[in-house]
């Protein structure tokens, strides 16, 4: 439960610094194509943006990995619930990661 706790209160103070950086600017102006992509294209920016990604996930994953392990119990099922948890994440933390390089390195 450590990790729950630990990936909550790290996202929570990311979130805040992405949207105090989003503040920047007025809120239409922050949508514009160009204006993100440039986001991507600022290396720290984008690498706080991919540690947001994977703390998300972790938390996002072990929630749910948590609920389903409540629902039913049995050796099989746990297994296939923590493997089918880490396999989901690694998959969403890789599209994810590459929605980020593709947008850095400018790739459409």
């Amino acid at each position: 439960m450590k990790i729950h706790y630990g990936t909550a209160l790290a996202a929570v103070a990311l979130v805040a610094v992405h949207i105090l950086f989003r503040m920047t600017q007025k809120f239409s102006d922050s949508l514009q194509y160009q204006n993100v992509i440039a986001n991507y294209h600022f290396l720290p920016y984008a690498l706080m943006l991919e540690v947001v990604l994977v703390l998300l996930s972790i938390h996002g994953f072990n929630g749910l990995r948590v609920i389903l392990l409540e629902l039913k119990q049995g050796v099989g099922y746990e297994r296939a619930i923590n493997y089918g948890s880490i396999a989901a994440m690694v998959a969403l933390v890789a599209y994810g990661s590459r929605t980020i390089l593709m947008a850095g390195m400018g790739m459409s």
